[in-house]
Order: C-alpha cells, then sequence, then structure tokens
C-alpha cells in the first residue's frame, strides 16, 4: 500500500511540474496568459517576421492572439531607434495597424 501511494504522489507532482511548466513557456512572461496564445510556434514566427518587417527590424517581445481593430496576432516590438510598439496582423500575417505600446 504504501508502495502505490508513493507512485500515485510521484505520479502527481510529475503532472503539476509539467503543467507548470508548460504554463510558463506558453504564457512568454507578463502578459495575458494561455489564453492569449492560440497559435502554433509556425504562425508565431510568422507573426514575428511579419511585425519585424513592418518596423524595418527590432526585437520581438511578446507574441498574443488579438482581436482589437480586427486583428488575430500582436506582437510587441522594440524599434531599432528604441520605441516599442504593437504590431497587428491579419490572420494572413498583413499589418492591420502599428500604434505606440501604451504599457510603460
Amino acid at each position: 500500500m504504501r508502495r502505490r501511494t508513493i507512485l500515485v504522489a510521484g505520479g502527481v507532482a510529475a503532472t503539476a511540474a509539467l503543467t507548470a511548466g508548460g504554463v510558463a513557456v506558453a504564457t512568454d512572461g507578463g502578459d495575458d496568459g494561455p489564453l492569449s496564445h492560440q497559435y502554433t510556434e509556425g504562425q508565431r514566427q510568422k507573426a514575428v517576421d511579419a511585425a519585424l518587417a513592418a518596423t524595418d527590424g527590432g526585437t520581438a517581445n511578446s507574441v498574443e492572439t488579438d482581436s482589437e481593430n480586427g486583428a488575430t496576432y500582436e506582437v510587441e516590438v522594440t524599434k531599432p531607434d528604441g520605441d516599442t510598439v504593437d504590431v497587428r496582423l491579419d490572420e494572413h500575417f498583413e499589418v492591420v495597424v502599428i500604434e505606440g505600446d501604451g504599457e510603460g
């Protein structure tokens, strides 16, 4: 009985650790959480590529799914000049709007 309890507890702990790790990866840190990450890795990369092309380079800080202004994706980009903007893209990764990031 004790062995079964230890195995079950170990399985629960492992599941909890994997779940917590998945959330940490999925949230990308400091954003709207897992529900704002409804995309594949390929979609994320296409969104980043499109946003960086639209801002003439820079650094993509985060990617989220979005519905503002008819967008599907939002990529926060720190442009080469240091300004931070939100690049909103439609489902075809075309720019809907680029606006100043009001956070911070």
